[in-house]
C-alpha cells in the first residue's frame, strides 16, 4: 500500500475520529459529525478531508455558503484525496451544476478507482448527461466489482440500450438470466426483467423468440403484469401474422371495449386504420359494436369508416344518444369529422332537422321529449356555427338558450369563447365571469375566468380571482401559482404583460416557464438509482424517452419563443430599459413586490432560526435554498448585457426537438439571433431550415430580405482567407435568387400570396426595412382591406400593431376601417372606450349587482 501524504496521515486516535465522523454524516447526526470534526480540527487545521467533511456537514445544517468555502479550501489542501473530491463532486451536483460534478467524481476515481459509492454516482451523473459511451464503462466497471448484485446487471443491460446497442443489452441480459436459480413465483424484479428482455427482442425483430420466452413465462407466472402479456403477446402475433392474432386483440376489447389502441390494433391485424373509410372495416367496427353495445368507442369510430347516407344514419344516431344523455363535450367528439366537408355539412343538417324537431316537440302540450335535450341542441349548434366562423349565427343560438335555461355555466362560458374568436376580449371576460359567480365552488370555471381576465388585459382583476382558490399564507396569487408550476397562469400573466407594454415583466413570467422545465431535468436525477433498485426498467426507458424531448413541448416553445423575441427587441433598442424604468405604475409595482419579497424573507429566516437542526435521511440541505427576488420588475434580466446568449440558450434546446411545419418559427427565431452575435452560418443554416419547412411562409420572407441586405456588411466584415466566407455567399445564393432585386422579390412574394393577410403584412415590413417613404408603406398595409384577403381580428391587430411601431400618421384611420369591419370586436377601440368596458367586466350577469368575491 502507497504510503499517505504526511499532511493527510492522522494519528490513530484522529483516524478513528474521522471514521465515526464518516458514519455520522451516514447517520446523519450532523451535531455530533460537527463536534468530531472541530476535534480532529483543534489538532489538524488544515487536514484538507476533515475541513471538506465539516463542510458538507454544515451545508446540510443550513449553513450554506460557510460550508462550501471550507469544502473549497479543503480541497486546495489534499488534491490527491478522492475523499475530498467525492464531497467537492456532492457539493456541485447539489447546485445541479452536473458537468462540473462528473468532473469531481471523475478525480475522485483516479485516485480510488473501485470506490462503489462514488462509481454509482458517477453512473447517474453519466445518464443526466447522456453521456452512455462513459455510462457502459462504469457499469462494466461496478459489475465486475460485485457480479453478485442482479442490479448492475440489469443497469449495464440498460446502458448498452440506452447507448443504441441492443445486441449487446439482449447478451447481458441472456447471461444474467441464465445464471438464476430458484427464483421464487410471482417476483416483481423478475417479471419486470423479463418483460424488458422481450421488448429487446421484439426491437431485434426476433419475434418468435420474443412470444416463445413470453408464452412459456407467462404460464409459469413468471411474468405478473397480466394486461403488459396480454398487450405484448397480440402485438407480437400480428407481426408475426398468425390467426391468433384476432383472438388476442379480441380478448383485449373484452377487457377494455372502449379502448381505442385495441381496436387499432383489432383493425390493423385485418388491414385497416381506425380513420379511413372501408366498407370492410365499417362491417367489422359495426358487429363488435353489436357485440358490445354498452361500448361507445365502436359507435364513435363507425362515423370515421362511413360516408353517405351511411354515415347521416350512424351520426343522427349517434347524436340524439348523446344529445339526450346531455354530454356537453359532443362537439369535441365530433370535431375531427370536420377535416371531410361532406361530413361537416351532414351533421350541420342533422342537427338543425333536431333542432326543429325538439322545438316542436317540447313545445307541445304532450311533452314528449325532455326541455334539457333542446337545451343541449342549440348548445351543439352554437360551437358548429361558431367553429364555422359564423359568430352572429352562434350567439343567437347561445341567446336562445340562455332565455330558456339561465342557469347553465357552460352556456355562458362558451358565449364568452364566441365573443373571443369575434375579437371581443372584455365581453368575454365578462360572460366567463357570470358562469363563475353560477357555482363559486368551482375551480375550473374560476381558472377560466382568470385565463380570460389575462386574455384581455386585466391583470389585477385575474389575480383576485385566481386568488380564491390559491394558498392564502402566500405572498401573492401568483408566486403561489408559480411555485405550482401553473404554466397556463404564466404563459397567459406574461402575454397579458406584452399587451399592456411591459415586456420586462412578461420575460419574468416566460423564464419562469423556463425554470420550471429545468426543474423537471433535474427531477429525474433520483430516479437514475431509485428505478434500478425497484427493476421498473420499461417504465425508467420510457421516462428518459420523454425526458429526452420535454422541450419540445407547447409551453416551453411558447415561452423560449416570446422571450427570444424580447430579449432581441431589448439587443436592438438599448434604451427600452431606460423607457421602461421611468414608468411611474411599473416603480409602484415594483416597490409592492419588493415589500412583499421582503417580508417573505424575514419570514424564512425566522422559521430557519426556528427549525431543528438535526437533519433526517430525506435531507435536502444540500441542495440550494430559493434566493428571494432581486429582480420583481424584470429590469435586471432585460437590461442585462448578455441578453441574445440568454436566448441562445433558450432557444438550443428546440433545434433537436422540433420538428414539422410547426418549427418554422424556431428557426426564424434562431435566425434573429445568430444574425445578431455575428454566427453567420448558424444563421444561414437556421434559414435554410426554415425555408425548406415552408418557402411560403411570411416570417422566412421578412428574414430572407434582412439576410441579403446584411450580406455586403457581413462579407466585408469577414477576413479573405476565412472559408466562412465561401460558406456564407454560397448560403445566401440558395436562399435568395441573386439576379433578382429586393424590391422586385418582394412584388413577387406579394403576387404569389395573393388573398394572405399575413403575405400583405410581410411585404410592408420589407419595405421597413428597405426604408421606403412612409406613405408607401401605409398603403401596403391598407391593402389588406382590398378584395378577398381573408382578414381575421388576428391578423388586424397585428397590423395595427405594426403601424403603431412605425407610428404610422395613419394608424387611427385603420383602427376605424378595423371597427368597422370587426363590428363586435373591442380590441380596436381606444383606451378611453375600453376603460368604460372594463368596469363593467366583473359584474354578476345573470343576477346583476357587483361580484363581491374578488373584491380586494
Amino acid at each position: 500500500m502507497s504510503k499517505l501524504p504526511n499532511k493527510r496521515a492522522l494519528p490513530s486516535r484522529e483516524a478513528g475520529q474521522f471514521k465515526e465522523l464518516l458514519n455520522l454524516y451516514e447517520s446523519r447526526q450532523l451535531k455530533k459529525g460537527l463536534k468530531t470534526a472541530d476535534l480532529i480540527l483543534k489538532k489538524f487545521p488544515e487536514h484538507g478531508e476533515t475541513l471538506c467533511m465539516k463542510g458538507l456537514v454544515l451545508v446540510h445544517m443550513g449553513r450554506r455558503e460557510e460550508g462550501i468555502d471550507l469544502v473549497k479550501k479543503g480541497v486546495r489542501l489534499d488534491l490527491t484525496s478522492h475523499i475530498v473530491w467525492h464531497v467537492f463532486g456532492l457539493i456541485q451536483k447539489g447546485e445541479k451544476n452536473y458537468e462540473e460534478a462528473l468532473k469531481s467524481y471523475t478525480q475522485a476515481l483516479r485516485f480510488e478507482k473501485e470506490n462503489i459509492n462514488i462509481l454509482r454516482d458517477a453512473a447517474s451523473l453519466q445518464t443526466q448527461l447522456r453521456l452512455y459511451d462513459a455510462l457502459v464503462e462504469t457499469r462494466h466497471t461496478l459489475l465486475r466489482l460485485r457480479p453478485n448484485l442482479r442490479q448492475h446487471w440489469v443497469a449495464l443491460s440498460i446502458a448498452h440500450y440506452l447507448n443504441g446497442n441492443t445486441k449487446d443489452a439482449k447478451a447481458v441480459l441472456e447471461s444474467y438470466l441464465s445464471t438464476l436459480k430458484n427464483v421464487p413465483p410471482h417476483d416483481v424484479e423478475q417479471s419486470e426483467t423479463l418483460l424488458f428482455y422481450i421488448t429487446l427482442l421484439e426491437e431485434l425483430g426476433e419475434h418468435s423468440e420474443a412470444l416463445s420466452v413470453l408464452d412459456s413465462n407467462s404460464r409459469s407466472r413468471a411474468i405478473v403484469d397480466r394486461t403488459a402479456v396480454s398487450e405484448t403477446r397480440a402485438r407480437l402475433l400480428t407481426k408475426l401474422g398468425t390467426p391468433e392474432a384476432e383472438e388476442a386483440w379480441h380478448t383485449l376489447l373484452e377487457r377494455n371495449s372502449d379502448c381505442y389502441d385495441y381496436y387499432a390494433g383489432y383493425l390493423s391485424n385485418k388491414g385497416h386504420t381506425l380513420t379511413e373509410p372501408s366498407p370492410a372495416a365499417l362491417q367489422i367496427v359495426s358487429d363488435l359494436a353489436a357485440e358490445f353495445p354498452r361500448a361507445k368507442a365502436p359507435k364513435r369510430l363507425s362515423l370515421n369508416l362511413s360516408t353517405g347516407d351511411e354515415f347521416k344514419s350512424r351520426a343522427e344516431a349517434y347524436i340524439v344518444t348523446a344529445l339526450v344523455k346531455g354530454i356537453p363535450s359532443l362537439f369535441s367528439d365530433l370535431k375531427s369529422l370536420y377535416a371531410d366537408p361532406a361530413k361537416k355539412d351532414a351533421i350541420e343538417e342533422i342537427v338543425e332537422r333536431l333542432r326543429e324537431h325538439y322545438k316542436t316537440e317540447t313545445a307541445a302540450p304532450s311533452g314528449s321529449e325532455e326541455p334539457t335535450t333542446y337545451l343541449w341542441t342549440l348548445y351543439l349548434l352554437a360551437q358548429h356555427y361558431s367553429s364555422l366562423g359564423k359568430h352572429k349565427k352562434a350567439l343567437e343560438l347561445l341567446e336562445e338558450a340562455l332565455e330558456h335555461t339561465p342557469t347553465l355555466p357552460e352556456l355562458h362560458t362558451f358565449k364568452g369563447r364566441v365573443l373571443k374568436r369575434a375579437g371581443d376580449y372584455l365581453g368575454a371576460a365578462r360572460c366567463v365571469n357570470d358562469a363563475r359567480v353560477l357555482d363559486g365552488q368551482d375551480r375550473f370555471l374560476n381558472t377560466k375566468t382568470g385565463k380570460y381576465l389575462l386574455r384581455s388585459g386585466m391583470v389585477k382583476e385575474a389575480s383576485n380571482v385566481l386568488g380564491l382558490f390559491t394558498k392564502k399564507d402566500a405572498s401573492s396569487p401568483g408566486a403561489d401559482l408559480e411555485d405550482m408550476q401553473s404554466m397556463l397562469y404564466l404563459l397567459e400573466e406574461a402575454r397579458a404583460h406584452e399587451k399592456n407594454g411591459h415586456p420586462n415583466l412578461a420575460l419574468k413570467k416566460y423564464m419562469a416557464v423556463k425554470k420550471i422545465y429545468d426543474e423537471i431535468e433535474d427531477d429525474q436525477y433520483d430516479f437514475h438509482g431509485y428505478c434500478l433498485r425497484k427493476f421498473t426498467l420499461n417504465a425508467y426507458v420510457r421516462m428518459l424517452k420523454w425526458e429526452d424531448n420535454i422541450r419540445g413541448q407547447a409551453s416551453y416553445v411558447t415561452a423560449a419563443l416570446a422571450a427570444s423575441k424580447i430579449f432581441v427587441a431589448a439587443h436592438d433598442n438599448p434604451n427600452l430599459v431606460k423607457s421602461l424604468s421611468t414608468s411611474e405604475e411599473l416603480t409602484d409595482a415594483a416597490k409592492k413586490a419588493k415589500k412583499k419579497a421582503k417580508k417573505a424573507a424575514v419570514k424564512a429566516v425566522e422559521e430557519k432560526k426556528n427549525a431543528p437542526t438535526t437533519a433526517t435521511h430525506d435531507d435536502k440541505g444540500i441542495e440550494p435554498q430559493s434566493n428571494k427576488d432581486d429582480d420583481p420588475d424584470g429590469l435586471k434580466l432585460l437590461g442585462a448585457p448578455d441578453v441574445l446568449e440568454q436566448a441562445a440558450k433558450l432557444l438550443a434546446p428546440l433545434t433537436t426537438v422540433s420538428e414539422g411545419k410547426g418549427s418554422v418559427g424556431v428557426w426564424c427565431a434562431v435566425y434573429d439571433v445568430a444574425v445578431r452575435r455575428g454566427k453567420v452560418l448558424q444563421a444561414v443554416s437556421a434559414l435554410g431550415k426554415a425555408k425548406a419547412l415552408d418557402a411560403e411562409d411570411a416570417e422566412v420572407h421578412v428574414r430572407v430580405v434582412d439576410l441579403k441586405l446584411r450580406e455586403k456588411g457581413i462579407v466585408e466584415g469577414v477576413k479573405e482567407s476565412s472559408p466562412v466566407k465561401e460558406l456564407f455567399v454560397e448560403g445566401v445564393k440558395k436562399l435568395y435568387p441573386g439576379d433578382v432585386g429586393v424590391e422586385t422579390f418582394n412584388s413577387q412574394y406579394l403576387q404569389r400570396g395573393e388573398g394572405r393577410a399575413e403575405s400583405v403584412l410581410a411585404c410592408a415590413r420589407v419595405l421597413v426595412l428597405l426604408g421606403a417613404p412612409q406613405e408607401e408603406v401605409d398603403n401596403a398595409v391598407f391593402e389588406l382591406f382590398a378584395g378577398e384577403r381573408g382578414l381575421g381580428v388576428k391578423d388586424a391587430v397585428k397590423a395595427l400593431e405594426f403601424l403603431r411601431s412605425i407610428k404610422s400618421p395613419r394608424e387611427e384611420e385603420f383602427r376605424d376601417k378595423c371597427e368597422e369591419r370587426f363590428e363586435m370586436a373591442t380590441v380596436f377601440k381606444k383606451e378611453e372606450e375600453l376603460r368604460g368596458i372594463r368596469e363593467g367586466v366583473m359584474t354578476r350577469g345573470p343576477n346583476g349587482g357587483k361580484d363581491e368575491s374578488v373584491t380586494p
